[in-house]
């Protein structure tokens, strides 16, 4: 048997029960009167990823089932059983099979559904109909407008948005206390801004920097990231806006090839801090322009150092 030690601690740390779930309040008393009342309807999740949608519905089954988990819920991914053939086979013969000393509604999680193809869910619109008397349906997914207009009909659906940044620094402050890790709150805030509401990526970011270097604070977050740190971004962001051409182009070349940073995350986290600058706001507009010009560039494979002196040169003519 797995040592839970071993376990990631997206997986370690994962709620088993809906009470335990943050930032997703709403939600979770309304699932929970559906389930006291018995009245649970086909359900289709949505939203962002690491937003609790998964850990939701596996919640929801251990509190309708109990020990009876395992045996009363299919679980399947729309990445990897996508066609029609799964709808045939795996997902009717459980529905329609009889289990002896087995009393209750069935439930049917399919994950990643906005992966299926639209014949594979023209399928389960039908399948959804024939066992509606005793199965049910989960339906996640993170894009609404890839399900069939004939299966969101079918279903109660419900929009899991990014998660709270207070309550995911209650939460990783809790796990580092339970790992005895040595923390400082920029540290943890910089995971928070990293993992832009997703709680697995929040997860992985912390475990992955308590393994590089056993402390968890904002330096260490960016430089096991690659992201680049702030302090840099701002002095970055000085030199462009008083520096020469060659000042600004020879610095930012310099700290990018040094620390190994994309050109795509500077004019990412340049932008950010350009919002938030006291530049005139008729300025930002142009800036904008431009570097969204340089990104899309940039996605088409130009060469970084052309691109490079494309940033510097919008900074010079806004000036």
């Amino acid at each position: 048997m797995e040592r839970i030690d071993s376990l990631p601690w997206v997986e370690k740390y994962r709620p088993s029960n809906l009470e335990d779930i943050i930032s997703q309040n709403e939600i979770i008393e309304y699932i929970m009167q559906l389930l006291d009342n018995g009245k649970l309807p086909h359900l289709l999740f949505y939203g962002s990823s690491g937003s609790g949608k998964t850990t939701t519905i596996t919640a929801c089954a251990r509190r309708l089932y109990g020990k009876r988990y395992k045996s009363m819920i299919l679980e399947l991914n729309g990445s990897d059983d996508r066609g029609i053939n799964v709808i045939r086979d795996q997902i009717k013969e459980f529905a329609g099979t009889e289990q002896p000393l087995q009393r209750g509604i069935k439930l049917i999680i399919l994950d990643e559904a906005d992966s299926m193809t639209y014949d594979a869910q023209f399928a389960l619109r039908r399948v959804m109909e024939l066992y509606t008397y005793n199965t049910r349906f989960c339906l996640i997914c993170n894009y609404l407008n890839k399900i069939i207009p004939a299966i969101k009909s079918r279903c109660t659906q419900f929009r899991f948005s990014p998660l709270d940044d207070e309550a995911i620094f209650e939460k990783l402050q809790d796990v580092c206390n339970l790992e005895n890790i040595s923390f400082t709150t920029d540290g943890i805030r910089a995971i928070i801004k990293l993992g832009e509401g997703d709680m697995r990526k929040c997860y992985n970011l912390l475990q992955s920097t308590y393994m590089s270097f056993q402390t968890i604070n904002e330096r260490s977050v960016y430089i096991c990231t690659g992201d680049p740190l702030p302090s840099d971004i701002e002095l970055m962001l000085q030199y462009l806006l008083n520096e020469d051409f060659s000042k600004c182009y020879d610095y930012i070349l310099k700290i990018k090839t040094k620390k190994g940073l994309a050109l795509v995350d500077i004019v990412k986290y340049l932008s950010e801090q350009i919002e938030i600058s006291d530049i005139p706001d008729t300025k930002k507009i142009d800036l904008f322009i431009h570097m969204a010009d340089i990104e899309c560039k940039l996605s088409l494979s130009s060469l970084e150092v052309l691109q490079l002196g494309a940033l510097v040169s919008c900074f010079i003519l806004i000036r």
